[in-house]
């Protein structure tokens, strides 16, 4: 499975970006519905840290300093998932990588976008 992430850029702060991953072609039978899946986000110099996860179920979790602005979702038809980000600021500023969470790929992520805010 290889899974590809897109919609990085710069913006202005207050501005918004929506990151998409996608399975690649060649990925088989992976369905993104069928597994917990999540972005992280590592700045430079600075620890990676989990922004949001969404469940099988469709349970969701924030990280707490993007509660309210970002938004986890998943598109079956696509099988794709997304993250919205409204209100950027310039410490959401780093490289986004979707993973997977469960399952015996889990930990499997793309090569990730780059999102500045400034």
């Amino acid at each position: 499975v290889q899974l590809v992430e897109s919609g990085g850029g710069s913006v202005q702060a207050g501005g918004s970006l929506k990151l998409t991953c996608a399975a690649a072609a060649g990925s088989g039978s992976f369905k993104i519905r069928l597994y917990g899946m999540a972005w992280y986000r590592q700045a430079p110099g600075k620890e990676r840290e989990l922004v949001s996860k969404i469940s099988p179920d469709g349970g969701t979790e924030y990280l707490p300093s993007v509660q309210g602005r970002f938004t986890i979702s998943r598109d079956t038809g696509k099988n794709s998932l997304y993250l919205q980000m409204n209100s950027l600021k310039v410490e959401d500023t780093a490289v986004y990588y979707c993973s997977v969470e469960t399952g015996l790929i889990r930990g499997r992520r793309g090569q990730g976008t780059q999102v500045t805010v400034s």
